[in-house]
Formats: C-alpha cells, structure tokens, sequence
C-alpha cells in the first residue's frame, strides 16, 4: 500500500513542480479539505483534481495560450492589447511556442494520463470503477479541445505517461472514441450508484454521480453536433441518444470547476498581465469589439456582467471592443477599451445549460433532429438559463425584441473601423425564417451565453459560419495570403517539435488525414459545410 502510494505522490509531485507560475503546487492540498483523509483518499484527490486541471489549465501561462491568445481571440471574445508583440495568432504570423501548447505543453497531455493511470491503480486497489468512469469523461472533454485545435492528433495510442511520440489518429476515428469513451462511462456510474467520489476529489460536482452523467450526456450532445456536416447519421444517433438519456437542463447542473477560493482564476490574472498603473481594464487581453458589438445592438444587459466599462469618453463609448488581428497601438490607447470582467475567485466554467438548450434548438431546427423539445422553446430557454446565471433582469423584454441588430464598429482610435454590418439577425424567435437563418440566430445566442468559451466559440464558428465576426485589418493579416481574413484560421499547425521526434507519424497525418498543407487554413475533419 505505502509503496503505491509513493509511486502515485512521486509521478503528481514532479509534474507539479514544472509549472512556471506555481499554481500547480497547491493542487493537492486540497483547498477545501476537511477532517483526515487516508492515503489513498488524498492521491485520489490529487490525481483527480490534477486530471480537472487539465480541461482548461490553473496554470496561468498555459491558460493564456490556449484560451487568451487563441481560443478567446479566434472565438471573438479577447483581443490581444500588447504592443511587444509582433507574431500573434490574431495576427496569423504566430510562431511555434504560441500554437503548439495544446499538443506540446507539459501542462496538459502529459498531466492528463499520468494522472489517469494514477486513478485507474488507485481505482482497481479500492474496487471501485467510479473515478476512472469520471476520469475518462474529464479525459474527453480536455481532449476535443485539443483535436478541434489540430485536427489528426496522436489519441488511442498516447502511453500512460502522456508520451505522444506515437502514430496519429484521424479526427473521425478520435469522435468515434470519444462517443465510446462517454458511452462506456454513463455505463459504469449507473452500474455502480453506491460508489461515489469525495467532495475534496471533485470540485466540479461534489460527488453527485446524476450529475457527472448529465454532463457526460452533454459533452456527447455537444460533440455530436460538432460532427453534424461530417456525419450526420453518426450526429443524429448520438444527439438523440444523449437527449433522451438526460443532458444539463439547470444551471445548478452547470460544469465549473470551482477550484479558485484560495488559488486565482488563470484568465483572471492573464487578462491582467501588464495592466497599466490605475487601469481596471485589463493588460495584454481586452474584450474584443466582436462581441461587444453585438451586444451593444441587442441592448444586452449581461453587458455589466461580461465586460469592464472603458475609459473612452463618449456615451457610445461606455462599452466599446478592442479589434482582433490588427497592429495594437501602444498601452496609453489600449488600456481605453473595455476589459474582460472576471473576479479572482470565479471558477472555470466547462458547459452551462444554456449552451446545451441551444444545442437542442439547432439540432431541431437545422438537422431534425428528435430533440424532445421544439425548438422555439429550446431557444428561449438557452436565453433564459443565462441570464438565470448571469443574475440578470430583462430576458422577457429581450425575448420579444424583433428590431435590435448588432451595430458597427467605430474605433475610439480613429484607426480601425468597421462599418459594414455584422448581421441583420434579431433577437425573436421567428418560425417562419429559413434555417440559415434559424442557424445564425441560435448560433449568436449561443456564442453570448458561451462567454469566456472562446475555443467552444471558434468549433462554433468554424462548423457554421456563425457568429459573423469582424475580418484581422489589412495591415493585421500578416500570413503572407495564407489566410482569409473572412475565413479566419481554421485550426493550428502541428508543433515543431513533431516533425523533430515524431517526423513519421506527423508527415503521414499531413498526407492521409489532412491531405493539405499544414497551416491554419487548412481545414479540420469536421469543418465542411
């Protein structure tokens, strides 16, 4: 017992130690414990909130690659606001050690399945299959991020100590396991209702195994219509398995993972990084003018909640986006704009019930699928549950709104404006629109509600074409005609470092699975409407 046990601390110990900014190190103290626990209690605990950590990283520099520089910007949530820096993935010049974090950064893979083997020892020591279970639905959902950042990843073949110096799976063949994967978990929890997880080893849920399957169900909802161009039989069977099985209908099912009550919120320190003396608006992150101008045009009132007023004078200005994929201007003009408005203890949201509402809406209104509900109640209710969870007045009024569109944009600065309309969609239900339309409308919605979700947001916009955003500027775009400013990126380039340690497997993804050149416009499996 003792010897496994130093096995399992010794592999969680050292992986926490590689973390530059230190975050990892207080991970498996437990911050919320109470009374003894045993041994096996507290490496289940560390290895299960190590596995947590992976979905969206407590390390604050991981974060900002995967979720400030790439996922929040590429989404239309974050713009970048620090002069310095030249090569950007805004800006579609970015250089290797800014793309390559998902695959390559020893925060996530290598974390995720030494820890997994961690839980699978400790699970087979106990004889008990719950925390494997729950570990593997963690798995999948950390890991679509990284498949929908690339495309073909290294996946059924990755060793038990995260080494991905292995052949590549295809993206269809990933989705196919991670269905799997889901599929064989909801199985094991339901098997096993005696067995549960202590409260100090799942800060997400407590323990509460209904609500580890609600969410499970919700992942294969949400991965079902990320496929719904690519395979739509394969779309259609699995949404309507995952609906019918139980999905996040409340807030009060909402994955988080409510960690940060005495370690800070990643995005929160991230976004704050080289905040100018007396500024409240942020330092190298902004909130981009995409979003802001959508919900300027739909007098949103969540406005208060998602965003730092900024410092322009002006009553258009009182929120006002910084543009994404542009040359920033200097800290004296970029601390003006608006800021991203996070507290140091929020936690780290993964799926909330108004994204899964959404989902249900499209799938009935665009693919037919039986998604239980029409898909006019589904919509409204997407839009209800956030401004239940957001704390915030006015979704009858905004419901019924039929003449609010997004506005343009008008740059404080003078330099980059944007005058041609986003879109003429409104907020109302209307039955009689076509489904492009019906499309776009819950699309935009989804994207509002999916705040701070920028990589969710950018699968979004990349599989539908929704929401439009604002195209990187003229001077912005320096991809050397490699990318659409329209189009934007459509994934990231394989690391380096692959072609160095792994040159076979890489280069035979590139010619079976990508069958094009590896840059960010080529497209990913699933991006083919």
């Amino acid at each position: 017992m003792n010897t496994l046990f130093n096995k399992i601390m010794v592999s969680t110990m050292l992986l926490s130690i590689c973390s530059c900014t230190g975050n990892y190190l207080d991970i498996n103290s437990n911050p919320y414990q109470t009374g003894d626990l045993t041994a096996d209690d507290y490496a289940l605990g560390s290895a299960m909130n190590n596995l947590a950590g992976c979905v969206i990283s407590p390390d604050v520099n991981t974060a900002q690659f995967t979720d400030c520089v790439l996922g929040g910007p590429m989404g239309g949530y974050f713009a970048d606001s620090k002069s310095e820096w030249k090569n950007t993935i805004s800006m579609y010049n970015a250089k290797d050690d800014w793309t390559r974090v998902f695959l390559k950064s020893d925060r996530v893979i290598p974390i995720l399945y030494t820890n997994l083997t961690s839980v699978e020892l400790l699970a087979e020591k106990l004889n008990n299959k719950v925390p494997v279970a729950i570990a593997n639905i963690i798995k999948v959902a950390s890991m679509s991020r990284v498949t929908d950042t690339y495309g073909a990843i290294p996946y059924s073949k990755i060793g038990k100590d995260g080494s991905i110096t292995t052949p590549y799976d295809s993206q269809e063949d990933i989705y196919n396991k991670f269905f799997e994967e889901l599929d064989a978990a909801i199985e094991v929890i339901k098997d096993n209702p005696d067995f549960s997880l202590s409260k100090t080893s799942d800060y997400v849920y407590g323990g509460d195994l209904t609500k580890w399957i609600k969410f499970a169900n919700s992942m294969k909802l949400r991965l079902a219509m990320r496929i719904s161009y690519a395979n739509y039989d394969l779309a259609k069977q699995m949404a309507e398995e995952a609906v019918a099985d139980g999905v996040i209908e409340d807030n009060q099912d909402n994955a988080k993972w409510d960690y940060f009550k005495t370690n800070v919120n990643p995005i929160y320190t991230a976004t704050r990084y080289n905040q100018a003396t007396g500024s409240l608006t942020g330092g190298d992150t902004h909130a981009a003018a995409d979003i802001i101008c959508y919900m300027n045009g739909y007098k949103d009132p969540r406005r208060e909640k998602f965003f730092v007023k900024s410092e322009w004078d002006g009553d258009n200005f009182e929120f006002v986006g910084l543009r994404r994929g542009i040359i920033v201007p200097g800290t004296d003009i970029t601390r003006k704009y608006s800021g991203v408005n996070i507290k140091t203890t929020d936690p780290l949201y993964w799926m909330n019930a108004a994204e899964v509402w959404f989902l249900r809406a499209e799938g009935k209104a665009v693919f037919d699928f039986d998604m239980r509900v029409d898909a006019k109640t589904a919509y409204e209710t997407g839009i209800r549950r956030s401004f239940e969870q957001w704390g915030v007045e006015g979704v009858d009024d905004y419901l019924i709104d039929n003449q609010s569109v997004p506005t343009t944009y008008t740059d404080p600065a003078g330099k980059y404006n944007f005058n041609i309309p986003l879109s003429y969609i409104k907020i109302q239900w209307d039955d009689l629109s076509t489904k492009e339309e019906k499309q776009e409308r819950i699309i935009i919605q989804k994207w509002i509600a999916n705040w701070m979700l920028g990589n969710e947001a950018w699968a979004d916009f990349r599989r539908t074409g929704y929401p439009k955003l604002i195209p990187a500027s003229e001077d912005g775009n320096q991809s050397n005609g490699i990318v659409d400013s329209e189009k934007g990126a459509r994934r990231m380039p394989y690391p380096l470092d692959e072609y160095i340690s792994n040159t076979e497997n890489v280069e035979y993804a590139v010619s079976n699975y990508l069958k094009a050149p590896d840059n960010m416009s080529t497209r990913v499996w699933w991006d083919c409407k």
